[in-house]
């Protein structure tokens, strides 16, 4: 159970002179040693100021940046990370540490006082962290069981109390994810968030509960589909996808769209567990098509009645099929949505996913909880303003995917129950 977990709040006497390991996510773009985008680290402050507030010894955070393959590679070091923090906070003071375990950390940690901030080097800068990597001569390098338990005991090491507020992490077995070996392991404010949210959607939802589904490939959300199924009154299928649903479910031609060979061959089993499970499915009814991929291009609206003539592919649901998802969504009293129902990237064929943004943040105003994960669909929701204007949108692309899934996440399993 998601909310059963132990999160910072609960554990807050606990921190008071103690030394607090934090996982977080500062996985934010750098360019010449200067962090280009800090929207992930100020995603974390609510959780260190809540660290703070409790007068700890010291707080120490360990984060992942870019894929330096289990070697010291100096482009992703995160000393750029501890500048921009101090930044932000300039009363506290933040101490960048050159390595993340053994003597060089320790003592850092050791030496820490009056809630300093230690911001420790790249964890995956060690081949510990994810098992595996590669070395300067390009071949692939495991790391030995011995070692990564070495190394989760070397961070068990630098904190008396662990907090993970890594939720973009989460789907991912690494050893600062799930080796820290202390009592009290608990998510931080920004983690608890999303599983309060996920456990409203996955576990007790007010219903109708809808789930709108776009992407390219019925392949890449076949466990998506079919866990949402089990769960769902209705549901939206919309993207590249919704095409190789209207062409075997209907025999739609469909010209040049985005047509699935593996994903068509599931697509009956799929409508056959909706029927049985009395799901409300809809599909586009009409499409925005273009002769070529390309913002300039030219363009018509085709639909399901005569389909997509040769030469033509769809890129962005019509103005029928806006109409009837915009009911829908009305309708509901949960909602998840992953992936955009056009390729919104292209300011000529966004029209249909900005209007799906609209319906979502009306729905939420009638008292719709209302959920954006997968990193497309946040994108285009912040984008076009309307992050603040739905429930929540989840930070974790791949987490959050695999909690629609139906998955469990390691890096909340590892944490402690309430």
């Amino acid at each position: 159970m998601l909310a059963n977990k132990l999160g910072i709040q609960d554990v807050g006497d606990q921190l008071t002179g103690k030394s607090v390991l934090i996982r977080v996510d500062f996985n934010v773009p750098m360019k010449d040693g200067v962090v280009q985008d800090a929207t992930r680290i100020k995603a974390t402050l609510p959780t260190l100021e809540y660290a703070l507030s409790k007068s700890p010894r010291c707080v120490v955070l360990l984060s992942h940046a870019g894929r330096p393959d289990g070697r010291v590679q100096a482009k992703y070091t995160l000393r750029p990370v501890a500048t921009a923090l101090q930044a932000l906070l300039p009363q506290q003071k933040v101490i960048f540490v050159e390595d993340c375990v053994g003597p060089k950390a320790e003592e850092a940690v050791q030496a820490a006082k009056d809630g300093e901030i230690l911001v420790m080097e790249n964890v995956r800068f060690h081949v510990e962290e994810e098992g595996q990597g590669v070395d300067e001569q390009g071949n692939k390098i495991k790391a030995s069981p011995e070692a990564v338990a070495k190394f989760k005991a070397d961070l068990t090491k630098l904190g008396d109390v662990y907090i993970n507020d890594a939720f973009g992490t989460a789907h991912r077995a690494h050893a600062s994810m799930v080796g820290i070996d202390v009592p009290v392991r608990a998510a931080g404010l920004l983690m608890k968030k999303e599983l309060d949210y996920f456990s409203k959607a996955l576990e007790c939802p007010e219903k109708p509960f809808l789930a709108i589904l776009g992407g390219a490939k019925v392949r890449d959300k076949i466990q998506l589909i079919e866990n949402m199924l089990d769960r769902v009154q209705m549901m939206i299928v919309a993207g590249g996808m919704a095409f190789t649903f209207k062409k075997v479910v209907d025999n739609m031609p469909i010209g040049d769209s985005l047509f699935d060979e593996e994903g068509a061959k599931i697509v009956p089993d799929i409508m056959a567990k909706a029927k049985a499970k009395g799901v409300e499915m809809l599909f586009s009814v009409d499409f925005l098509c273009a002769d070529k991929f390309d913002n300039e291009a030219n363009t018509q609206i085709c639909d399901d009645k005569t389909g997509i003539p040769d030469g033509w592919m769809g890129i962005d649901v019509g103005p029928k099929t806006v109409e009837k998802a915009t009911e829908m969504i009305l309708r509901a009293k949960t909602l998840v949505w992953n992936g955009p129902p056009g390729v919104f990237e292209m300011p000529n064929f966004s029209k249909g996913s900005v209007a799906f943004c609209g319906a979502v943040a009306e729905a939420t105003k009638k008292g719709c909880i209302t959920i954006v994960g997968g990193g497309d669909t946040a994108a285009l929701v912040e984008r076009e303003g309307y992050g603040s204007k739905v429930s929540h949108v989840s930070t974790g692309g791949g987490a959050s995917l695999e909690l629609l899934e139906g998955k469990t996440l390691p890096g909340v399993a590892a944490l402690s129950d309430k």
